[in-house]
């Protein structure tokens, strides 16, 4: 690798470049493309005790059109751009520039156009240097949700804890839309270690600086650059390096993050194909988060912390390899990126590895949270999704779209299914692909049109309503059941099951593409459930599930009933957590705990026996499953004490079964205040029962209303 020019460059003599002032009347919109950016040569050197970033780029850019006289470029609002010149073997050639600030889409950035010296013709590239400079300290902030669903906010940051800069940050010049490959050079403190994309050719500290040469050669939407004080352990897996950047505090984790990224790579590779990268890296990051760059994932220490190496976690991760860090998404017609990497690693590695129950379970999860966070009236098509920011669009994003794609292998057969995904990631490796591609690619493997399934599936909002319908009357020949959908028909094809006298079950598929499918059963039939195992997308009613915190967090009306009773101490927790609670969602009542019948909505009790007056109360919608006083709780006939025990647990109001009323409490201060910080992470089951903070018990209680299940009666 061979560098231009030394970094930093010096300010040249005055009157070699210009900088003019905003013209309203000629900027050129980035929107409009008309070149790209081929290459990066990037030189960088951060100060962290400044916030600041100086930098020299040496781009290689292509004209798109002919006669091209300007091109516009996206960078930080707050770097200043000291000069442009155009690199010819001759020698340098300064140019003119401008600068419209704050035209960028999210308001961070500006537009800066720089005019070429003469037109430049279609296919013609030319070669420039930036230098620019400036401060990059947006420190990170907590997203305001009940559950996290979100990192922290931040679009870039350089400090004493470390650096993080990403397309977000806009921190070197861009032509939105150029999918370039870079080299970068950078300098820092010579106790910090860098890592972006792509391999490291080499890394010297001299003077107490030290610079790091790496090379991205694959093409990229977005460079990320982070930088810390890593303890780094690498391995050699198949060719490729298997790193781990933790901070001195972590260093020991390394082994089991190496380990977990081996055993997916082993999995993913005969799934998707070679691995498209010559590293893969699990770094830590100084805030919370959960990101996948191509290369290496950041996650957050409080993560890292809880060896974050689960199929949801760092196999999700490490699909996005090969999914929206090689193939890239094309935003403008949705993301279909999030959906098929939660189905191949959230879902479809416990379905390998696992059992055919927790693939069911599994399943019946995705199903929940659509139930649970999408109201039918606040849908909206898979095709409209583009990123996550709050649970509704995760539920339609990632678990909804993730269906899609089980549907779809269920639809087309396995090796059609794996092959099309193998197809999908070999022809468009450094491309951008959207629904329409994958449509496209999956009908050419199963060998007929699919047009039928993306449109009902991924282009219309929405999902079917069942219930079954089935005569009453015992006949020798069987009986008539009745599938219906709602008002809205969907083409189904429904998994059924019965269960026969002697215990036997039989399985059909029941196919169907108006309000009703029929089927006869034979007369001795006992028992009979479509969609056993949760393989058809489709809403279940709120009153079908069971009782749990989450159905608490997405009612239209909802209180939180304060504790009134016990020592300031027994109550600590609970105020705090009540404080936390209005601070995030402060739209949610507080209450009495006398104050319980004045509500409408559902209910979060916090405090139990002794503390809170409405503890009791908060169960009797659970009737014979719970019981509890000042020295334990009995769920589904077990009992559970000692000071160390807390419990969450959920029941149908007793008054007002469509919504419902959760207790927390421990049996100690010291009990509640272990869970309290992470309760809202236990949404989804009707009880948990935790022991020094952890989780030593969970299930649900069965909604009065069973989902798609008949009993026949016996004469």
């Amino acid at each position: 690798m061979q560098w231009r020019a030394p970094f930093i460059v010096a300010v040249l003599a005055a009157g070699l470049c210009s900088v003019e002032p905003a013209r309203a009347d000629q900027p050129v919109s980035p929107s409009v493309r008309r070149a790209e950016i081929l290459h990066h040569m990037l030189e960088v050197k951060l100060i962290p005790e400044r916030h600041e970033l100086l930098a020299v780029d040496h781009m290689t850019v292509r004209a798109l059109v002919d006669d091209l006289q300007e091109a516009a470029f996206t960078l930080n609002a707050n770097l200043q751009v000291l000069l442009v010149v155009e690199q010819k073997p001759a020698g340098i050639l300064p140019l003119s520039f401008h600068v419209v600030p704050g035209t960028e889409p999210s308001g961070a950035g500006q537009v800066v156009t720089v005019r070429f010296n003469r037109p430049v013709n279609a296919d013609e590239t030319v070669h420039l240097m930036w230098q620019y400079r400036g401060v990059i300290d947006e420190p990170p902030r907590e997203p305001r949700h009940l559950r996290f669903v979100t990192p922290s906010e931040t679009a870039g940051h350089i400090g004493a804890e470390g650096a993080y800069l990403s397309g977000e940050t806009l921190w070197y010049p861009e032509i939105p839309g150029s999918l370039p490959t870079f080299v970068v050079r950078a300098k820092t403190p010579g106790e910090w270690t860098v890592v972006t994309h792509g391999k490291q050719l080499v890394r010297m500290v001299q003077d107490s600086v030290a610079t790091a040469d790496w090379e991205v050669a694959e093409k990229t939407e977005a460079l990320t650059l982070v930088a810390n004080r890593f303890v780094a352990k690498q391995r050699e897996w198949k060719g490729i390096e298997i790193a781990a950047y933790l901070f001195p505090d972590e260093a020991h984790l390394a082994d089991a993050y190496l380990d977990a990224s081996v055993r997916y790579l082993e999995t993913y590779t005969k799934l998707l194909g070679p691995y498209p990268f010559p590293k893969f890296a699990v770094v830590e990051n100084f805030f919370a988060s959960g990101l996948g760059m191509p290369s290496f994932t950041l996650l957050g220490s409080g993560v890292i912390k809880r060896r974050y190496v689960q199929p949801y976690a760092l196999g999700h991760e490490i699909v996005h390899s090969w999914i929206g860090n090689s193939v890239f998404n094309a935003a403008e017609e949705g993301n279909w990126v999030e959906g098929l990497t939660t189905y191949l690693a959230n879902y479809y590695y416990e379905e390998l590895t696992g059992t055919p129950e927790k693939a069911s379970e599994q399943r019946r999860m995705m199903l929940l949270g659509y139930a649970v966070y999408v109201r039918p009236e606040e849908d909206y098509p898979v095709a409209q999704f583009t990123r996550k920011t709050d649970q509704k669009d995760n539920a339609i994003g990632y678990q909804k779209a993730a269906m899609v794609f089980h549907m779809l292998r269920r639809e087309i057969g396995e090796e059609p299914f794996w092959r099309g995904l193998r197809t999908l990631v070999a022809r468009y490796r450094s491309r951008h692909a959207g629904w329409k591609d994958v449509e496209q690619i999956f009908a050419e493997t199963a060998g007929r049109e699919l047009r039928w399934f993306f449109a009902q599936w991924v282009e219309r909002p929405g999902a079917p309503s069942l219930q079954l319908a089935a005569s009453s009357a015992r006949r020798v020949d069987g009986r008539d059941v009745q599938l219906v959908q709602g008002r809205e028909t969907y083409r189904l094809r429904v998994p059924v099951s019965m269960t026969v006298e002697n215990g036997e079950v039989r399985t059909k598929a029941l196919e169907f593409d108006g309000p009703v499918g029929k089927l006869t059963v034979p007369a001795s039939a006992k028992a009979l459930r479509a969609d056993p195992d949760y393989d058809v997308f489709r809403r279940i009613a709120r009153e079908a599930l069971p009782p749990m915190l989450n159905l608490f967090v997405t009612d239209r009306s909802r209180a939180l009933v304060v504790a009134g009773g016990g020592t300031e101490e027994d109550r600590a927790p609970y105020a705090e957590l009540s404080k936390q609670i209005a601070s995030r969602e402060p739209g949610i009542q507080s209450l009495d705990d006398r104050e319980v019948h004045s509500v409408n909505g559902s209910l979060l009790v916090l405090g139990g026996p002794g503390v809170n007056r409405a503890a009791e109360w908060a169960v009797s919608g659970c009737g014979k499953h719970i019981s509890l006083d000042q020295r334990s709780v009995s769920i589904a006939g077990t009992a559970y004490a000692g000071p160390d025990t807390a419990v969450l647990v959920s029941c149908r109001h007793p008054d007002r079964p469509g919504h419902v009323v959760t207790l927390f409490y421990g049996q100690t201060p010291a009990a509640a205040s272990k869970v309290a910080r992470l309760l809202f992470f236990y949404g989804w089951q009707s009880y948990v029962v935790f022991r020094d903070g952890a989780v030593v018990a969970r299930g649900d209680f069965s909604s009065s209303q069973q989902d798609l299940e008949v009993r026949f009666d016996t004469p």
